[in-house]
């Protein structure tokens, strides 16, 4: 088992090691049954028989991104 007596070395390691931490959450979607066509809002499909049904959303629960109004000052 190699063992690393260098900073840099010690450094690159636990940088590739952070890299996955930096993920972005994954998307919300509305999910469509084939059986009944009731609708799901996950972010994975429920299963067998489901359709995506809606764009993805980025906030949680399938709620739209929130509009932010940028007033100017005088």
């Amino acid at each position: 088992m190699p063992v690393f007596h260098s900073l840099p070395a010690l450094l690159l390691l636990a940088g590739l090691l952070a890299a996955p931490a930096q993920a972005a959450p994954a998307p919300w979607y509305y999910w469509r049954s084939l059986v009944d066509g009731a609708r799901v809002c996950a972010q994975a499909s429920p299963g067998q028989g489901w359709e995506r049904d809606s764009a993805a959303y980025e906030g949680p629960g399938c709620q739209p991104r929130r509009k932010v109004l940028v007033i100017p000052m005088r």
